[in-house]
């Protein structure tokens, strides 16, 4: 097979590959056998292997990436995922209806109010960006401001397209990722012949999976994903999406289009047949792919819901209405509180053992203080028990009326006597937070994680030390914190399993090429509370050093961009331990630099092309990878911004540029090429 016909075979092969993913994912039929599918695949991998200049990133072929990460990126949502409200009663689900209602008496103009009713799926939030019809991103809700990102995982769940089936030229569509429960069985009957740890159900199942490093691991999870929302906002469509469509059951029926598999959903207009709706949908929980909650209600029309508007953390078009599954009553024998990987506190209740929905449940976690405090749960309380979503043992109330005398309040001060229960260091609650955290980077319960993070890409840039390797060093007790990594040595490193003495020597030098790191690398690497890539870059420049960092008070660390009570709090709490103290001062007798090489107020003046210009990077680069480029910039004095704006004043572009670059057209911004940043930078 020559050159043309293999382009020929290929386009073909990927052609019929995409139809029959649509087919099985987005409209639940299948044309040909999963052997068929398996050779149509194995025959394009052989072609592309023959023809590697034929290669594209959204072959059917390139799903899972060869590396691990080293770590997530934070992504910042250009428009919050809001939760919605919810309730478990049909009278606020009637409430709900009237202040619809209320808010539209005086445009009927607009016509009679239609809901649609959807699955509420008990999976992990997800948003995925479109770029020409391509995938080009894939995040997580976390706090619905900022979430992380997790496209090289989410490029191995093959219901997500990698192209769309058309072309728009930008859309975002928001979702959650799952575990069905038959894959969840399987999994663990897996893993338990393997002798390994059951996964405790299909969401922590999901959840865990979306956020494995490797994503080789994540593409054997068998995970899948249903779309529910076409992100309203700056898009191919015009300024809304309300400006191309009239309503979201349209926007659903255009994403199922794309190749998208969403939720199914049913209109009902009046709330009486939107009831009648949600008792036909939770009948249906049983045949439907994903684990249910509840059914969300929404109203359809765009033009009613602009009427309507939206609470602060939620629209008030939307609401959910949960349902609950099997209870019991048992009694709460004590409240223990676990350490999270993060060194985050959550509150745990012990309980008298009993059977729920034909599990014996003895534990419940009670998430944070907050939570108890709402729900007034006290040791030697009678509760009322029940699974959450089937699964997820939850405390739903107290029964007062059997409280005994003498029963406390909840307090996690006074609870733990403010030391953490792991570590014995102290404990802070950042009172803009609902969490407790521990505040020793040495705490046990946070090692390996912090080990992790520390060496990651986006902090020390420590090649070679992935998670396999961070897990023996803290297993073999060869690290027990983060200073403990500049004093280890090659002979104790090549004991270790599957590693070699070349391979040892490689991450020796590794860790001694990261003592020469950049300050900002080091605060980002500390794990401060609140303290990011960005805000960790924003205090080098002003402090110049961990020292004078270190002594801050408040109102100095008010002087640095973006920095506020928050952030200033943490930062001197932090500093303010004295195991955080011993441990950095651990890492200064092991080499590592605490400040910068040329601190700016003796640094000559930048002058240049770039110098305090705000520019932005995209596209695929050839003069090296896109944080080199960025860094180089900042060398230049420049501004690095993730977006365009009016405010940018050039645009670096690489091949398939893609949406920024058209804006840059738009909005008049300078793009360059890379061979003209080339030249500008060498000026």
């Amino acid at each position: 097979m020559n050159h043309d016909e293999a382009k020929q075979r290929i386009e073909l092969l990927r052609k019929e590959i995409r139809r029959h993913d649509r087919l099985y994912y987005v409209q639940a039929d299948q044309e040909i056998s999963d052997r068929a599918y398996d050779e149509f695949l194995a025959e394009l991998k052989y072609l592309e292997t023959e023809h590697p200049d034929l290669l594209t990133t959204d072959s059917p072929t390139q799903r899972v990436r060869e590396t691990p990460l080293a770590g997530f990126t934070p992504v910042k949502h250009e428009k919050p995922m809001l939760s919605l409200d919810n309730t478990y009663s049909y009278d606020d689900v009637r409430a709900f209806d009237k202040r619809i209602h209320d808010a539209l008496k005086d445009r009927a103009d607009l016509g009679e109010v239609c809901y649609t009713i959807e699955p509420k799926v008990d999976g992990l939030s997800l948003k995925v960006k479109y770029v020409d019809g391509v995938l080009q991103q894939a995040a997580t809700r976390g706090d619905g401001e900022v979430g992380d990102d997790v496209t090289a995982n989410v490029r191995t769940i093959r219901s997500v397209p990698l192209r769309l089936a058309k072309e728009p030229t930008e859309i975002e569509a928001r979702g959650e990722v799952y575990m069905s429960v038959k894959t969840w069985e399987k999994q663990n009957e897996i893993r338990e012949a393997a002798g390994e740890a059951k996964l405790a159900n299909p969401r922590n199942a999901a959840a865990g999976s979306l956020r494995q490093l490797d994503p080789k691991v994540t593409a054997t999870r068998g995970l899948d994903a249903v779309f529910y929302y076409l992100m309203q906002g700056d898009d191919s469509f015009g300024p809304t999406v309300q400006d191309h469509f009239n309503s979201h059951s349209e926007t659903l029926e255009f994403l199922k289009q794309m190749g998208l598999p969403v939720v199914p959903y049913w209109k009902a207009t009046g709330i009486d047949a939107a009831i009648a709706k949600i008792e036909e949908l939770l009948k249906m929980e049983t045949s439907l792919p994903y684990q249910i909650d509840g059914a969300v209600l929404k109203v359809d029309s765009f033009a009613q819901r602009q009427v309507i508007g939206f609470n602060a953390n939620a629209p008030k078009w939307a609401f959910a209405y949960k349902y609950s599954h099997e209870q019991a009553e048992t009694k709460c024998k004590a409240i223990t509180i676990q350490v999270g990987r993060t060194g985050t506190l959550t509150p745990v209740a012990e309980l008298e053992p009993v059977q729920v929905a034909g599990v014996i449940v003895s534990r419940a976690t009670l998430h944070n203080e907050d939570e108890v405090k709402r729900k007034d749960i006290r040791v030697g309380d009678t509760v009322v028990v029940e699974r959450a979503g089937c699964v997820i043992p939850a405390i739903m109330s107290v029964i007062m009326e059997k409280r005994p005398a003498g029963t406390v309040p909840f307090d996690m001060m006074l609870h733990t006597g403010g030391k953490c229960p792991d570590c014995g260091g102290p404990i802070s609650k950042d009172p803009e937070f609902v969490d407790w955290n521990c505040d020793s980077i040495n705490c046990p319960a946070r090692l390996k994680r912090s080990i992790r993070h520390f060496c990651c890409r986006q902090a020390m840039d420590i090649d070679g030390l992935g998670d396999q390797l961070v897990e023996q060093l803290v297993e073999n007790n060869l690290v027990k914190d983060i200073a403990d990594l500049f004093t280890i040595t090659k002979e104790q490193v090549a004991t270790l399993e599957h590693m070699a003495d070349k391979s040892a020597e490689n991450t020796i030098t590794a860790i001694g090429i990261a003592k020469s790191r950049e300050l900002w690398r080091l605060l980002h690497g500390l794990g401060i509370l609140h303290v990011g890539e960005s805000m960790s870059r924003k205090l080098a420049t002003h402090f110049h050093s961990l020292d004078r960092l270190r002594v801050a008070t408040i109102d100095e660390l008010y002087k640095v961009e973006d920095v506020g009570p928050s952030i200033a709090t943490s930062i001197v709490s932090f500093f303010g331990n004295s195991s955080n103290l011993e441990v950095i001062e651990r890492l200064r007798q092991g080499g590592v630099h605490m400040e910068d090489s040329v601190p700016v107020e003796n640094a000559p003046p930048k002058a240049g092309p770039f110098s305090d210009k705000a520019v932005c990077v995209t596209g695929k680069l050839t003069v090296g990878s896109r944080s080199q480029v960025q860094d180089l910039l900042r060398a230049l004095g420049a501004r690095v911004v993730d977006s365009v704006s009016k405010k940018t004043d050039y645009l670096i572009a690489g091949e398939d540029a893609g949406s920024k670059l058209e804006k840059a057209k738009k909005l008049g911004v300078s793009v360059l090429s890379e061979a003209q940043f080339e030249e500008l930078a060498k000026s």
